[in-house]
């Protein structure tokens, strides 16, 4: 394979979608039509075969996965590794997801702790590539945070949508163990997957008057409200790893997350803002100490502008024309 490579980018998340799965695949063919190649993003392979397919999701994209190679034995084939990838489905045995890897000529993982979820066997496979923020539009500037907004607020931002595994109303219920004077609020973005997460977001509204769900936002506008706030919290059970927190990094913004491979794959191990998942107590905790601590809360910050070179676009971009090049031979 020589110069611009024919390339289709497979996703199980649908047009207009603002799911991780979308957000991602976007990007990453804006950088590939960046580096000069034709590409295409589609929900699954028809009878086309490109030079390259890359193929979002072991276990969803499973069948455009076994039948792109039935159709181009010799094609460059990449799949690219999802939270439920490695953390429920490998695991599990689920036979589509092992299949997969086996099938793949490459695999992309989001974070440098994704390898030890990776058969041994197939590890050399792996490319690390790390999700940037800004993408082909460009990186986004950082801000010194703000301890406090002009309103004397301390802002935690939630860019998560209601479901089960984000364990979406952690921060909410972290309220409830704070004084009621205490001047953290938390807003909250994201679209409800299960009606009956909206109703509980909902209960949660009438209950806590710090607690603001604000639904499902278009991307710059959730850019805006995360880049204005003092916090972002990641309440995950399970992340490959999240589009939100390479944007916070990106702006500088401090970060509370889940002790899991997906956020301290890209924070490190002794991230001061790590907590336990499902601890309410713990994150109540860590949002009490870093809206009344001053030195904690800015080392908080610190973390987050010396973590800020691993997210941007140009390591991404450079990381994906590598792994094509590695196509052509």
């Amino acid at each position: 394979m020589t110069g611009a490579l024919d390339v289709l980018l497979v996703t199980p998340a649908p047009p207009g979608s603002l799911t991780g799965n979308r957000v991602t695949a976007q990007r990453w063919a804006g950088i590939l039509r960046e580096l000069g190649h034709r590409v295409r993003v589609a929900e699954s392979l028809a009878d086309r075969a490109p030079e390259v397919l890359v193929a979002l999701h072991a276990t969803r994209s499973a069948e455009s996965v076994a039948r792109y190679r039935e159709l181009r034995p010799e094609g460059f084939l990449v799949v690219a590794l999802t939270g439920t990838d490695l953390y429920r489905d490998l695991p599990a045995g689920d036979a589509r997801a092992h299949r997969s890897l086996a099938l793949a000529d490459r695999l992309v993982a989001l974070h440098p702790l994704a390898l030890e979820a990776v058969p041994e066997a197939l590890r050399s496979r792996v490319r690390i590539i790390v999700q940037s923020a800004g993408g082909p539009r460009g990186p986004i500037a950082a801000r010194a945070p703000a301890p406090r907004r002009e309103d004397g607020v301390f802002r935690v931002c939630v860019a998560a949508h209601l479901r089960e595994v984000k364990d979406p109303f952690r921060a909410a219920l972290a309220l409830s163990l704070l004084p009621p004077e205490t001047a953290v609020e938390v807003v909250h973005l994201g679209r409800a997957l299960e009606p009956a997460l909206a109703a509980e977001a909902r209960r949660l509204e009438q209950a806590e008057r710090r607690y603001r769900w604000l639904g499902e936002r278009p991307h710059t506008e959730t850019r805006e409200i995360l880049a204005g706030s003092q916090l972002l919290v990641i309440s995950s059970r399970m992340e490959g790893a999240p589009n939100v927190l390479s944007e916070a990094l990106a702006l500088g913004v401090p970060v509370a997350a889940t002790r899991i491979p997906g956020c301290v794959g890209l924070l490190g191990p002794d991230h001061p803002g790590l907590f336990p998942v499902g601890d309410t107590a713990a994150l109540a905790e860590v949002l009490a100490k870093a809206q009344e601590d001053p030195g904690f809360y800015h080392e908080l910050a610190r973390r987050s502008r010396e973590l800020s070179e691993r997210v941007r676009p140009e390591r991404e971009s450079a990381a994906w024309e590598r792994l094509l090049a590695e196509a052509r031979g």
